[in-house]
């Protein structure tokens, strides 16, 4: 049972306590009120759930808790179709921290976990360790070896093990979001580079992280240095483009950027592998090593070929208007 902050980062929310070790009750003589999931992407749906959580523990003085894995569990039960992750782990912990809840439950899972059954992990995680008094999912919850445990599951061992099932439904449609919001919807989104969409399902601009590693240093040549950003192979990405956004840096200035994503057709015939170029714009110094969160705001065209090197320094200097004007309103 541990605190969880945010490394170097400046921490600009709660302080939220990780709770691994489940081998004994974790706050004796209390009780909670706990959510379960995945929670990829922490998005307005999820926030949605844990508000109610966090209003029932709130009435009925109990700890808010939300239960959560350290990787997604289809990457274990069916790695061949594993969804790419909105978040990774530490971004997850982070969101889940900004929103105020008491504690969050981590469990580790493996193939062994994977064979759990829905009620033993009911009884050994939430009635043993947690205390629970009320468990809130969404209507379509299900969970335990091969998804056997649901709605209907959960209340009828709460009425043998003393818990009440609190059933939600999704975050429906609203601000122009056509469908219920979803972790899938939001994959879906920025699939087709609709980054604005992916936001408003999200309640933020999707970010990516990884770490500023040493390119070919062309950028530079064409007057336009750029931070390659080497994400991990598990996180999604939008579609190929260039998009307008923001750089975060680990002090906690924030850049507007004109960002590239893609295979970079011009000097590359046959690249393997998208690559993220961040220009952040006005900046000089050196990012090489730094841990970077590039925020994607507005999506401003689809990557192309260029007949010359001319014409494609046109089109960048075009890129870095468009995206200093996207971007302006967002930065204080």
């Amino acid at each position: 049972r541990r605190p969880w902050r945010r490394g170097a980062w400046a921490v600009a929310f709660p302080v939220v306590q990780v709770v691994d070790d489940l081998s004994a009750p974790v706050w004796p003589g209390e009780r909670s009120v706990v959510t379960i999931g995945a929670y990829d992407g922490v998005h307005r749906g999820h926030r949605a759930v844990i508000e109610e959580v966090q209003r029932i523990a709130a009435a009925d003085g109990q700890r808010s808790v939300v239960v959560t894995f350290d990787r997604h569990p289809a990457s274990i039960v069916r790695p061949e179709s594993a969804p790419k992750l909105l978040t990774d782990v530490d971004q997850k912990l982070e969101l889940l921290g900004a929103t105020g809840v008491d504690a969050t439950v981590v469990i580790h899972f493996d193939g062994s976990q994977s064979m759990e059954t829905a009620e033993s992990f009911t009884k050994r995680v939430l009635v043993d360790a947690l205390g629970v008094a009320t468990v809130v999912v969404g209507e379509d919850f299900h969970f335990g070896h091969n998804r056997q445990g649901s709605v209907p599951m959960l209340q009828s061992l709460g009425a043998d093990l003393d818990f009440q099932v609190e059933p939600v439904e999704l975050l429906a449609r609203f601000d122009g979001v056509d469908e219920p919001i979803s972790s899938t919807a939001i994959r879906r989104a920025l699939a087709g580079g609709q980054v604005g969409l992916a936001a408003k399902m999200l309640g933020r601009p999707f970010e990516a992280r990884g770490v500023v590693v040493q390119g070919d240093q062309r950028g530079r040549l064409l007057g336009f240095p750029t931070a390659n950003v080497q994400v991990p192979a598990s996180i999604c990405l939008p579609a190929d483009g260039v998009y307008a956004g923001i750089y975060l840096r680990p002090d906690g200035s924030r850049h507007a950027t004109a960002i590239n994503l893609g295979r970079r057709p011009t000097f590359y015939e046959h690249a393997e592998l998208s690559m993220l170029e961040a220009h952040l714009i006005g900046f000089e110094g050196d990012l090489y090593g730094e841990r970077a969160h590039v925020q994607f705001t507005h999506f401003l065209r689809s990557e192309r070929k260029f007949d010359g090197i001319d014409a494609l320094i046109a089109q960048l200097k075009q890129d870095v208007d468009n995206a200093a004007q996207s971007v302006e309103p967002l930065l204080p």
